[in-house]
């Protein structure tokens, strides 16, 4: 891994908390920022390993530590860490991310998005929703709201790209297109993709849901979309 662990002002709340997450940056040394948000298992190898794969892709990539140093490596730990996520912390965090990569000379444009997967999805989402000053773009890779997480679609001001599987058990086709209805309904430019795979299928250090054809029309779609947002 190319990148190196960082502290940031976790902003917006009274206690003057920091935040810590992996920045990887572009071979030529300036992009426009992303956050890379992760999965419920924490931040493991393969969120900062996406994070290097999109910094040699040209943006200065971050991804924050949702969990504050907590890995999971069995579902049941993914779901208490993902049940005792603490959302004012983490909508601090995120803001505090976005603001951090503003502040980067390195970051140029000065535009922040937001790409996530499954939790990391709907928080990139939430993401445009709490912040809508400090994200430009959002892509959410099979992530829709639960209870747990305020969303407000109103505030939504970026564009948003999604990425489903058609076999995602936990995610139904129309679940996810209900989603995206109302996003589009806000006006925001609204791409959804849907992919012969089920969950999770862009996670090549999972070979029993990875399906690298769908990964890999996903990977350039994503490039693509942040590539126009971003600029």
């Amino acid at each position: 891994m190319n990148g190196t662990m960082v502290e940031f002002s976790a902003t917006g709340g009274t206690d003057g908390g920091h935040a810590v997450g992996y920045l990887s940056l572009p071979p030529s040394g300036h992009g426009p920022g992303l956050l890379v948000l992760q999965e419920w298992w924490g931040l493991v190898d393969h969120i900062k390993q996406l994070a290097d794969r999109f910094a040699a892709a040209g943006f200065v990539a971050l991804a924050p530590d949702l969990y504050r140093g907590e890995q999971a490596t069995t579902p049941d730990d993914a779901n208490r860490l993902l049940m005792a996520l603490d959302m004012p912390q983490t909508a601090r965090a995120l803001r505090g991310g976005a603001e951090y990569l503003r502040g980067l000379d390195a970051v140029s444009p000065k535009t922040v998005g937001a790409i996530g997967f499954c939790m990391g999805g709907q928080l990139a989402l939430y993401s445009a929703t709490a912040h809508p000053d400090v994200i430009d773009a959002v892509v959410d890779f099979y992530g829709i709201f639960n209870p747990k997480v305020p969303v407000d679609l109103s505030a939504l001001r970026a564009p948003v790209q999604s990425h489903f599987g058609e076999h995602d058990k936990s995610i139904p086709r129309e679940r996810a297109e209900a989603l995206m209805a109302e996003v589009s309904a806000t006006g925001v430019r609204a791409e959804t993709y849907f992919y012969d795979a089920g969950h999770a299928f862009f996670n090549d250090t999972r070979d029993a849901v990875y399906n690298p054809d769908a990964a890999a029309m996903a990977w350039e779609r994503t490039l693509e979309f942040l590539r126009q947002t971003l600029a």
